[in-house]
């Protein structure tokens, strides 16, 4: 394939180096990013871009891409327009589809390793086991199993859909078919003429299942909630547009604009006043109305919840696939996994060859909580409880020179790169006061901290997600909810758009406790 945005260069992936990093002789380096999504790599290319050199990406992964190098099921595709889901600084004039699928967004990431230079700063199939802040050296002590790093900042990007989350029904270790989640899917697996189940009915079920409706004997879907589900507007931006944005990049820079205009209109509703979603509703039940026939079905596929309280989802081709010969919709609970397939709540049988697991991702409950430990030596899971909270959802009380990107209430509700690359510029201005100041540390407040979270919930208490009668992955299991930012991706950036050390407690670089002296912070 070759390169959409930036010609001249070959495609090759991008593979892991080694600077003699071991457990017992860790490396030094300023900061460690922890992923290579879009968080870890827009953090890696901002600090390149702001003279930073001194940094390592560690990625559990053997490339980069993130969720979009993971989730490579048939059908995989993004929800935002191409032109808003890539990063401002690097816009790619060459999108194929106003919608991207999987593969264009990896290659894109690809592209973007190469061209900023980020290969000598990667180390792949680094799964981080354990970073833990050192109260007396005053830095992040970051472990893999390849080797070990003091880094005196850590920008943690794990993506929140990146561990995925397995369903823990009775007997499903016993079943004797295979057993595949959309997240680690197995494209070796022949699906023609087998009886397969799919769980969920999620947006990976809802890209999924059309892609294997054609190619199996049989298919139950096992539906808990239903979705609402959208006309999709994807079409190709081959030809005449790839031109125009070739030729005038202004233009793609107002389009970027608009598509982001058009996303921020959905604010009032889904955060002020939910009756003005009414419209939206009205449109997902034309689109089920027109493409299924069927009374009894239809009123399966009905959501009993309101528009926007779980994420809606756009496809064409999704109701046509549950309403073809082939396909039984299931509503009943799922009782247990026999070794021949699933039995549901009303003692029915359901004889399955493979059973695919359309089930999301563990998000309070991400494996990266328990690794990171904080002052006291305690974990953000111990520290959270299953109730993530930070500051700007960026910063988090018990644990200095931590940066989370896209962690509690910061997603806004547009494209996630413009929460990230807010975040990242948040973070860049962290770095730059505590050169200027020098200081060896930073730690949000507790009482600042507080106050952010207080004033989160009360911004979200009459939004749709939590007033809209679902429960979905944006709730604890307390009901609160920790995903969202009250408000405008604008308002977002503009709380973020400088570091107020005022809100921290910090540090000074010659206190007698630290390992490093003022002058290495100024040349960092």
């Amino acid at each position: 394939m070759s390169n959409p945005m930036f010609p001249g260069h070959r495609h090759r992936r991008p593979e892991a180096t080694m600077r003699g990093a071991t457990r017992e002789h860790p490396e030094r380096v300023h900061v460690a990013v922890l992923g290579a999504g879009f968080g870890g790599l827009c953090a890696a290319i901002q600090l390149k871009r702001a003279g930073i050199e001194d940094f390592v990406i560690l990625e559990r992964a053997g490339e980069v891409g993130g969720t979009w190098q993971a989730n490579t099921y048939p059908g995989a595709q993004c929800d935002i327009p191409s032109i808003l889901y890539s990063f401002s600084f690097a816009p790619n004039p060459r999108w194929s589809r106003l919608y991207p699928y999987q593969e264009e967004i990896r290659e894109y990431l690809r592209d973007c390793v190469r061209h900023f230079g980020l290969t000598p700063h990667l180390r792949l199939r680094h799964e981080v086991e354990e970073a833990t802040w050192d109260e007396r050296a005053r830095r992040w002590h970051v472990t893999t199993a390849h080797g070990s790093w003091r880094a005196r900042v850590l920008i943690a990007a794990p993506g929140p859909f990146s561990s995925p989350s397995v369903p823990d029904f009775p007997g499903l270790d016993r079943f004797r078919g295979r057993v595949i989640h959309t997240a680690e899917w197995d494209h070796g697996h022949d699906f023609a003429g087998e009886r397969v189940g799919v769980v969920g009915t999620g947006a990976s079920a809802v890209q999924v299942i059309p892609r294997l409706q054609p190619e199996v004997a049989a298919m139950t879907v096992f539906q808990r909630t239903p979705t609402w589900i959208m006309p999709h507007p994807d079409r190709s931006m081959t030809g005449l547009p790839q031109r125009v944005f070739d030729r005038a990049p202004v233009v793609q820079r107002l389009a970027r604009a608009g598509f982001d205009l058009v996303q921020e209109a959905m604010v009032p509703g889904l955060v002020f006043r939910p009756a003005l979603l009414k419209g939206a509703e009205w449109l997902g039940r034309a689109h089920l109305r027109r493409q299924v026939r069927n009374p009894e079905l239809r009123a399966a596929l009905t959501p009993g919840y309101a528009f926007g309280c779980k994420r809606p989802t756009f496809s064409n081709t999704y109701y046509p696939a549950l309403a073809a010969p082939n396909v039984d919709v299931v509503t009943g609970g799922i009782h247990e996994v026999t070794p021949h397939g699933i039995v549901t709540a009303d003692g029915t049988t359901h004889e399955l060859d493979t059973l695919v697991l359309a089930t999301g991702f563990r998000m309070t409950g991400h494996p990266m909580f328990g690794r990171i430990h904080g002052r006291g030596g305690r974990s953000l899971r111990e520290v959270w409880q299953g109730e993530p909270r930070a500051h700007l959802g960026t910063v988090v009380h018990g644990f200095p020179n931590l940066f989370l990107l896209l962690g509690p209430n910061s997603v806004t509700y547009t494209s996630q790169i413009i929460t990230i690359e807010a975040q990242v510029r948040y973070v860049l201005g962290a770095l730059r006061c505590m050169r200027d100041a020098e200081l060896s540390d930073v730690e949000v407040r507790e009482d600042v901290q507080r106050a952010f979270v207080a004033r989160t919930d009360r911004g979200l208490a009459r939004s749709v997600w939590n007033t809209g009668g679902c429960r979905s992955y944006y709730l604890t299991a307390s009901g609160r909810n920790f995903v969202f930012y009250p408000g405008f991706a604008r308002q977002f950036r503009a709380r973020t758009r400088a570091f107020d050390p005022a809100e921290f407690h910090t540090t000074p670089a010659d206190d007698p406790t630290d390992d490093v002296t003022a002058e290495s912070l100024r040349s960092a």
